[in-house]
């Protein structure tokens, strides 16, 4: 939770997704008494492939790249902010990470949500995990007000 014992609401999504810093600030701009945390977009949409490339330089396999300080590090400060969440919120499209992220975050009971950009072509019975699914920013807002 915030040191102000407001609500936070954690922003997942794909660092190339440009709807998250969209969706981010519209929850931002509605005047509620929320902290919206998206920082973790900070390195850019290619972050990831530039981390890939620079531990492949250095003849390092995705394990071994897993245990170096730049990978524990972003971890662990995305774990922190996860954990402090009140609720968080996945934006499609987004990957395998941002999944991993909302089933963590549903498993420490924390409410969860997916906001979808379209119907999706592929349809996932699992995504029942999370409290519920939106198609509408609108409507999302208003579940975020109602809890």
């Amino acid at each position: 939770m915030a040191q102000n014992g407001n609500r936070v609401i954690y922003i997942i999504g794909s660092l190339r997704n440009k709807n998250v810093g969209v969706i981010a600030n519209a929850l931002r701009a509605i005047g509620e008494d929320w902290e919206i945390f998206d920082s973790w977009r900070s390195p850019g949409p290619m972050a990831d492939s530039y981390w890939r490339e620079y531990e492949k330089a250095k003849g390092i396999s995705y394990k071994e790249a897993l245990n170096s300080w730049a990978a524990q590090h972003i971890f662990e400060f995305d774990k922190y902010h996860l954990d402090r969440a009140t609720d968080v919120v996945l934006v499609m499209p987004a990957g395998k990470s941002c999944h991993l992220e909302l089933g963590y975050a549903v498993g420490k009971g924390k409410r969860g949500y997916i906001l979808f950009d379209q119907e999706p072509k592929r349809w996932d019975i699992m995504v029942q995990f999370a409290n519920d699914v939106y198609f509408d920013l609108n409507e999302l807002i208003e579940e975020l007000r109602r809890h």
